[in-house]
């Protein structure tokens, strides 16, 4: 399976595209981060990264994206911003039918460090250790992309739930998961 992994900002968004194999076999594909000036009108800025994004699915055909959930924090510009970028991907997503699922900032640090409040150059350093590469992506956004698309991968995305490709772990995830959206 390919995933795009988005960490999304509209400064700075991350974009880093893996191939998964099943049994927490990654590797990569694609990294950047997609930028937009921060003195140009938003509507400039979200058109720009789409245009970004545009290319790394045209470009990479992802399977499925996967995209940190927005929230809440105290600089209502940085949510706002980082919502209005979430929207634009998953619209490129849902035009292309490609699956979209939302990990939390603490998911996606607890899947490649086992720590949910990892720092940030702890999940550079996994990134890098988990893809075979010399040091982490620059910047930060790029690392947090893969890890993001990485989460996915291990969170039972690359790999049908209850097949020998998943470990018990993520099965016994993917099992509350469903528990929960049954209940409600």
């Amino acid at each position: 399976m390919r995933i795009l992994g988005v960490d999304p900002g509209l400064t700075r968004c991350g974009l880093g595209v893996i191939d998964a194999a099943g049994a927490r076999k990654v590797s990569l594909v694609h990294v950047e981060a997609a930028t937009s000036p921060a003195g140009d009108p938003v509507p400039e800025r979200l058109a720009r990264l789409a245009d970004a994004l545009d290319v790394v699915l045209e470009q990479h055909r992802p399977d499925a994206v996967a995209l940190e959930r927005v929230f809440a924090q105290a600089n209502v510009r940085t949510v706002m911003g980082t919502a209005q970028v979430s929207g634009v991907v998953m619209l490129a997503a849902q035009r292309r039918g490609l699956p979209v699922a939302l990990y939390t900032p603490s998911e996606v640090k607890a899947a490649v460090t086992g720590d949910g409040r990892a720092a940030k150059p702890q999940v550079g350093y996994m990134v890098a250790r988990v893809l075979g590469l010399a040091e982490p992506p620059r910047p930060a956004d790029a690392a947090d992309a893969l890890a993001i698309a990485i989460a996915h991968a291990w969170r039972g995305g690359a790999a049908p739930v209850g097949s020998a490709a998943t470990t018990s772990a993520q099965r016994r995830w993917a099992e509350a998961e469903r528990s929960s959206r049954r209940r409600g």
